[in-house]
């Protein structure tokens, strides 16, 4: 069985695979070449309706609300095997989807998709409510319990592990779910449906509408029956579904843009900053909301920094992401290579110096784009302050750990940042100061699901992965007892 016949291109409601109620089918396009390799079900308004009753019958007959967190935790056990089992298929997809190498969908994208699951079935035995000292004689104690039906709504940068870090909390708390995925890469949130259901996942608990943002996403935002709203997308999406869900008084996580600061202060390890630097721009193609886009390098380094990137990154293979020796694949759309584009000749007009790249590769008629740096332009510059979501690293020196700190913050996005450092006083000083959910030091995107991460500023609220993102999937009861 391929995995194409595993994931047929369907609709995924009350456990069932159907066509959507229109009969309305959009192609998947193969971001190397440019084609379209298959088509999907393009849910409307009527398919979203009948995902979230499905998914509040299921919530509601508590076959999956209603099993004890130790139940939950060993199905969840489960899928995070059944990833594992299945992590050729998988990587091949999401290789095939967005245009990643396929090396790092192995070695990333399945790696943490298992994690995720497996983390949280640990921690869905572990909601423990609290006793409250009361000077009345009664007995107060706390529970939580699952809000109910969760919209999660994903992108398609990251599409199974920014599925796992929301269906996985959502499911561990007893919720149950109705998944939108991004209209350009929805064929491992398919293929997850059947692994989640082979797992036990009870019919109805987890439901995935394929579809556009304007349809299906709206449709599943505005439903009365959603309880809960979890997105990652853009800062300017995220401000509407903010609107929405406030209307509904829905509590909404969201995980929005960024456009994080990598500062390298002169008592760093060049040689691995530089690393640091690089994976933290190309990873993904640029499309990695904590990237590093922006390196703010010491004076006395600048000079030295730029040299060394001048000659490193033209050697960072680019290429065909079915090539195990790829480490730069495509951009993931047609529209996300022109956008690229136009910020390049944004930059030139206001006078930044190209250090290298600057123009797309010509490959196979795949949306490809050379990894590049720019220098020279001023911190007010649209390049610098806007979210470019590409393989585009801008440089600017400063003077003293002030300026540094005063760059860092300087934008609207607050996702993440990086210290490059020797000092370890420096290190957490500099953390501390940095308007940033998480702060990484001597490396980049060191990630795992027991760390939390999220957005501060234009980057959104609420957190993902740890303990705080499960408790973000329940609500908390109290009960008081009389004791007289």
């Amino acid at each position: 069985m391929t995995a194409f016949e595993s994931a047929p291109g369907q609709l995924f409601i009350g456990g069932r695979w159907r066509e959507a109620a229109d009969g309305a089918r959009t192609g998947v396009i193969d971001p190397s070449r440019g084609t379209v390799v298959t088509t999907v079900a393009e849910a409307g308004a009527a398919d979203v309706d009948a995902a979230v009753h499905a998914a509040r019958e299921a919530f509601d007959d508590g076959a999956w609300s209603g099993l004890s967190g130790r139940e939950r935790g060993r199905v969840l056990q489960r899928v995070a095997q059944l990833i594992r089992d299945n992590a050729d298929e998988l990587a091949a997809l999401e290789s095939l989807d967005v245009g990643k190498p396929i090396t790092l969908c192995g070695a990333v994208d399945v790696t943490n998709a298992a994690n995720d699951y497996e983390y949280y079935a640990h921690l869905a035995q572990s909601q423990d409510g609290a006793l409250r000292d009361l000077p009345m004689n009664a007995l107060a104690y706390t529970k939580r319990e699952p809000l109910g039906v969760v919209a999660a709504i994903t992108p398609f940068n990251f599409p199974l592990i920014l599925a796992g870090s929301k269906i996985a909390p959502a499911l561990a708390a007893g919720n149950t779910v109705v998944h939108k995925p991004a209209d350009e890469t929805p064929l491992s949130a398919l293929y997850m449906a059947r692994l989640l259901q082979e797992a036990g996942v009870p019919d109805g608990v987890v439901n995935v509408v394929t579809g556009s943002g304007a349809v299906a996403g709206e449709a599943l935002l505005r439903h009365r029956g959603v309880d809960k709203v979890a997105f990652t997308g853009s800062t300017a999406i995220g401000r509407h579904v903010a609107s929405v869900a406030g209307e509904a008084l829905k509590p909404v996580t969201m995980e929005l843009g960024g456009n994080a600061a990598h500062i390298v202060f002169e008592d760093a390890d060049l040689e691995k900053a530089v690393g640091a630097v690089i994976k933290g721009f190309v990873f993904n193609t640029g499309q990695f909301c904590m990237g590093g886009p922006r390196l703010l390098a010491a004076r006395s380094v600048y000079p030295t920094l730029l040299g060394i990137l001048a000659e490193a990154v033209p050697g960072v293979p680019v290429g065909d992401p079915r090539d195990p020796a790829t480490v730069v694949g495509p951009m993931a759309a047609e529209k996300h290579l022109k956008k690229v584009e136009e910020y390049v000749a944004l930059a030139r007009m206001e006078g930044a110096r190209i250090v290298c790249g600057g123009e797309r590769l010509d490959l196979d008629g795949g949306y490809y784009y050379r990894p590049t740096v720019l220098a020279g332009l001023a911190n007010d510059s649209r390049v610098i302050q806007e979210e470019i979501f590409g393989p585009v690293l801008t440089v600017q020196p400063f003077d003293d750990e002030d300026e540094a700190v005063a760059l860092a913050n300087s934008t609207p996005y607050g996702l993440a940042a990086g210290v490059q450092t020797g000092n370890l006083a420096r290190a957490h000083r500099v953390a501390g100061r940095l308007q940033a959910g998480i702060v990484w030091v001597n490396d980049w995107a060191m990630l795992d699901p027991a760390v939390p991460f999220g957005g501060v500023k234009d980057s959104g609220h609420g957190r993902e992965y740890g303990p705080e993102a499960l408790a973000g999937y329940t609500k908390v009861k109290s009960v008081v007892v009389s004791l007289d």
